[in-house]
């Protein structure tokens, strides 16, 4: 029984606050899945139904008429969250790393639909119904302060963390404010050094020992008045082209927020904030 998970709300401004009719928790950097043990398991990503590929989820902690929301993740030596291992793992299964199941919330308990009691309920129904395991775990609202959990997060170089209202009632498929995340975003000085000829991106290069190394696409935050603004550079500074792209000289500079590097090179989900004059 596939359940359309409940979605987040950036924070006003990426900013943490705190609300003593809220929890704060970790935001686990991985993949969502439901994990639905009604009459058979299932395991569901937003769009896929990946019972096949993750066995070791195979023999869940849970009796029977329980739906779990959460996220499936690959830790590393220092149990973080490598979602470059986690993803690659789910496009191939080709010496896949084992996932751990971090377990969020409850919306069916033995049999009954629990998703319209409040998110404080549904946690203690949550750590009453799952058996912790190395595969299975639960993530705790955290007690104290949102603001200083989230500094103590970015310390550490996590994803970042979630804000939800106690009272919350789980809205299926909605993305809701009741659920807001905070991301702890990275910032870098970056060249723009092409444009897709498919695709409303731009390539970025970084300068690194004195040459500028390509660190991928930029494809979000770009605005209207931006594209403007940079198509003459495009135009009249063309520096040659591929199948896919033309490359133009790194005469123009801009600042994006991004999440991290890949293992690759590239730069992770890079965002665009505003050129550097």
């Amino acid at each position: 029984m596939f359940i359309p998970p409940m979605l987040l709300q950036y924070s006003k401004n990426n900013l943490p606050f705190d609300d003593p009719s809220t929890f704060a928790e970790l935001k686990w950097d991985g993949i969502r899945l439901i994990v639905s043990n009604m009459d058979e398991l299932n395991l569901y990503t937003k769009n896929t139904n990946a019972t096949a590929k993750y066995p070791e989820l195979h023999n869940p902690p849970i009796p029977k008429g329980t739906i779990l929301d959460g996220e499936i993740v690959v830790l590393d030596a220092h149990g973080k969250a490598d979602f470059e291992a986690c993803h690659a793992g789910f496009r191939s299964s080709k010496k896949r790393k084992p996932v751990v199941y971090m377990a969020f919330d409850i919306l069916y308990h033995r049999g009954v639909d629990v998703t319209r009691l409040s998110l404080e309920t549904r946690k203690q129904l949550l750590e009453e119904t799952l058996l912790e395991t190395d595969y299975y775990r639960i993530v705790r609202p955290i007690k104290g302060s949102a603001k200083d959990f989230f500094n103590i997060v970015c310390q550490h170089g996590l994803e970042g963390i979630v804000i939800k209202k106690k009272d919350s009632k789980y809205d299926n498929g909605v993305r809701s404010w009741s659920w807001q995340k905070v991301i702890n975003y990275q910032r870098a000085e970056v060249y723009i050094t092409g444009y897709s000829k498919k695709e409303s991106s731009w390539l970025l290069g970084y300068l690194d020992g004195g040459r500028i190394r390509p660190i991928g696409a930029l494809e979000l935050g770009i605005t209207q008045s931006a594209r403007e603004s940079m198509w003459p550079i495009f135009q009249n500074y063309k520096n040659g082209e591929s199948k896919d792209h033309v490359f133009v000289k790194p005469l123009v500079r801009c600042k994006v927020k991004y999440r991290d590097w890949y293992k690759s090179g590239a730069m992770r989900l890079p965002v665009f904030e505003e050129f550097i004059v």
